[in-house]
């Protein structure tokens, strides 16, 4: 099956075949996959070369000319890099575009530190008004990207290298296991390695690849009155606690935020599995702190 990206541009190009209002913008990144169809529509397929500040106001530019943008590169240089205009470009002046980012928090481990952006999901958190998805399997990268096309939301899709076994493609918080001692939050590519982590613990699994708008409603229905609630990010740790927070503003409730680390700049080379395990994020450390917290 395709990965994550794989997909994603297979679906863009169909896009832009179909489409004419769509346009895509590259920096270079996955400018090659993109050649056969950037040779047909060569005015709606644009790559600016390695200049990530120009992508974004490229692509406000084709927003502001009447075509809708699909956005991309990695999340580091698109949201990190770019975020003055994505701030000023986009969000000041209203306009709509889906932005589409590869690597997620360290899916290039060996490209060092400089390609890791733990921090973009909450560096969009502040701006008003974004639509955020974290999709756990291609299928669900997929679904995201056709739904997110049509109308003029700001969207911001964060594709990963990591990957759920099998998609969920609900809206808002479904549920994938029920207990009775807490509940137990996991976004995108963490549902497998929680699901793996609370085998045999009395707790319901919530999963979601939307994170914005937070589905609070779906929360409170999952809820008792009064709560122990996990939440499983694979970003910043805590990115969406004050949503969590504000669902629940009128219950007691305790929160167990488990993500990338704030503590420390984690800057080592290795794989995929040393970074989960220096961020707490593999199976096994997972279920260490939930045990504790659930039982504590």
């Amino acid at each position: 099956m395709p990965n994550m990206r794989d997909t994603f541009l297979s679906t863009a190009e169909e896009i832009v075949n179909t489409d004419p209002d769509v346009a895509v913008v590259l920096a270079d990144i996955s400018a090659a996959s993109l050649a056969e169809t950037a040779r047909r529509h060569p005015d709606r397929v644009i790559n600016v070369g390695i200049r990530e500040q120009l992508l974004v106001s490229t692509g406000a530019g084709l927003a502001l000319a009447g075509l809708r943008p699909i956005v991309h590169t990695f999340n580091a240089f698109l949201v990190e890099r770019a975020f003055e205009q994505i701030k000023l470009d986009l969000s000041h002046q209203e306009l709509g575009a889906v932005l589409v980012s590869y690597g997620a928090s360290y899916d290039m481990p060996m490209e060092g530190r400089t390609h890791q952006a733990p921090g973009d999901v909450a560096l969009i958190d502040s701006l008003p008004g974004w639509y955020v998805h974290v999709p756990g399997h291609p299928e669900e990268a997929r679904r995201l990207l056709l739904d997110s096309v049509p109308g003029d939301s700001r969207t911001y899709l964060r594709l990963s290298a990591q990957e759920n076994s099998a998609p969920h493609l609900g809206v808002g918080l479904q549920t994938v296991r029920t207990g009775t001692r807490g509940v137990v939050v996991a976004v995108g590519p963490m549902l497998d390695r929680v699901l793996e982590a609370t085998e045999g613990m009395d707790v319901t699994v919530l999963y979601t690849s939307t994170v914005r708008p937070f589905d609070a409603e779906g929360l409170r229905a999952a809820v008792p009155d009064v709560a122990d609630v996990a939440l499983v990010e694979p970003y910043l740790k805590g990115t969406s606690a004050h949503c969590v927070a504000d669902a629940l503003a009128d219950r007691p409730h305790r929160l167990l935020n488990l993500g990338t680390r704030r503590d420390t700049e984690v800057r080592i080379y290795g794989t995929l599995a040393d970074h989960d395990l220096v961020h707490g994020l593999d199976a096994g450390s997972i279920a260490l702190s939930l045990k504790e917290f659930f039982t504590g």
